[in-house]
């Protein structure tokens, strides 16, 4: 055998099965019937499963893991892992002393019969590296985009053999996250959130995961939240009022503060929006992690935990374009109000019609999801040139003809809304500016960002900060 080939799902799982050392259960709800099923047609089962049990009715599920508002969410997946797992050590004390065990879950909602929704699924994977070592969990969450629920149940359980033998043979988290969709062609399977964690993985940052997920085409956004756990992206702005910010914050200044805040004040304020409902997002695209065409991992956990340390969730994406990230959030938030702050000169890319000649519709395809029924644009003051204060009135000013009426459509439609209370002290304020500071050493960049930001910093030599030299009097 070719050692440099990928192994099929049967080769994974007969691999698996021939190993003295790995037993395990399996709990497969709803649709996620097709794991188990891979190992015991490959052969030598009894040498890894120990159970396979599959609680499809609501009652014998809630019977076996307890209560829960929905059964395809994160928190069942934990229920059946906590419950499983335990019963392994406990029913064959015989194997404690040279066996690595695991317990594998799913719960997963396939494309129902009309077609109508999104079939997606929790997978996760308690698991030991060492015989009496402490477990590990791996848990991710994906959406199935065959359009046969046949196939989609095939192609989740390569998805489970994928898991179980990279957490099995591998140690470095990257490797286990990317040989999860070996021998899934096509965008079959996407991948929105990825979670290791235990005493082998300590070293492991999930912030880290969840930008590679975007890095590597798995999916197109991903989230986590101040305090750095990684999010699903659909259950946390499923029907909430999502107000964005994008930004590339090397580092967040006093100006994207004010921009998050002032905008907040507008945006609670909306006739339509229940301010208790409200979540709030610094994006960052790939785009912004890199310049040239490659992303400083580094950079971006600094970027990260600055972040974090104003409180603040962390949406990265891979939609470029504006529209596309609006059409994202529209299909997760249900109708709910989406707020979307930009400046000036972010509006001027919006409005150039250079940027929609590859679509067939053009500046109007593109502006129908962009402007769509519950979307509003917060636009930023910024300084001209000759330092006055530049607003929607003079952006109107120097539009092209041809757009000014689209424009004043959108105007007289509520699509657009100036930011009039914004700090203007603060607009000569330019993050490129303060991060050159910080890496020459300069004094007086720390009265540009906020003290949080400040504190960051310094404690954590971010951005190449270098603590200034004591001087010695003698």
């Amino acid at each position: 055998m070719d050692e440099f080939r990928k192994l099929t799902t049967q080769e994974k799982a007969l691999r698996i099965n021939l190993r003295k050392d790995v037993y395990g259960s399996f709990a497969e709800i709803g649709a996620g019937q097709e794991v188990a099923a891979n190992f015991f047609k490959a052969g030598g089962a009894s040498g890894t499963i120990a159970k396979t049990i599959s609680a499809y009715d609501m009652k014998f599920s809630d019977a076996i893991y307890g209560l829960c508002d929905r059964y395809v969410c994160e928190a069942r997946l934990i229920k059946m892992l906590d419950h499983e797992y335990p019963l392994l050590a406990e029913r064959l004390p015989h194997r404690i002393e040279d066996t690595r065990f695991f317990a594998f879950a799913n719960t997963v909602e396939i494309l129902n019969f009309e077609r109508t929704n999104q079939a997606h699924g929790w997978i996760g994977l308690r698991f030991q590296l060492t015989p009496k070592g402490d477990y590990n969990d791996c848990v991710i969450h994906v959406k199935m985009h065959d359009n046969d629920p046949l196939q989609q149940q095939y192609a989740l359980g390569i998805v489970g053999v994928n898991m179980i033998y990279a957490c099995v043979f591998f140690s470095d988290a990257e490797q286990i996250l990317m040989s999860l969709l070996d021998g899934l062609m096509g965008k079959r399977i996407e991948i929105d959130m990825f979670r290791i964690t235990g005493p082998d993985f300590k070293h492991v940052d999930n912030r880290l995961m969840a930008l590679k997920l975007v890095k590597n085409g798995l999916t197109k956004a991903a989230m986590f939240g101040p305090d750095g756990e990684v999010m699903q992206p659909s259950d946390e702005l499923y029907k909430k009022h999502v107000l964005v910010l994008r930004g590339r914050f090397r580092p967040p200044t006093h100006v994207n503060v004010d921009m998050l805040l002032a905008a907040r004040r507008h945006f609670k304020h909306e006739p339509d929006v229940d301010r208790s409902n409200i979540l709030v997002l610094t994006e960052l695209t790939l785009n912004d992690l890199s310049s040239d065409g490659t992303i400083d991992e580094k950079d971006f956990l600094h970027r990260a935990d600055i972040i974090c340390s104003l409180g603040q969730n962390v949406l990265i994406s891979n939609y470029f374009e504006y529209y596309r990230l609006v059409d994202y959030l529209s299909r997760i938030t249900k109708g709910k109000k989406i707020g979307i702050i930009m400046g000036i000169n972010a509006l001027v890319k919006v409005f150039d019609e250079k940027t929609y000649e590859n679509i067939r519709g053009g500046i109007l395809e593109c502006f129908a999801s962009l402007f769509g029924t519950n979307v509003k644009l917060y636009i930023y003051p910024a300084l001209s040139p000759d330092n006055r204060v530049l607003t929607l009135t003079d952006f109107e000013q120097d539009l092209p003809p041809n757009l000014k009426n689209l424009f004043r459509y959108l105007m007289d439609n509520n699509k657009l809304e100036d930011i009039r209370d914004a700090n203007v002290k603060n607009l000569q304020v330019i993050s490129d500016h303060v991060l050159a500071m910080i890496k020459r050493g300069e004094a007086g960049w720390e009265k540009y960002v906020p003290h949080k930001v400040e504190e960051a910093i310094k404690e954590r030599g971010l951005f190449d900060y270098q603590m200034p030299s004591r001087v010695e009097v003698s």
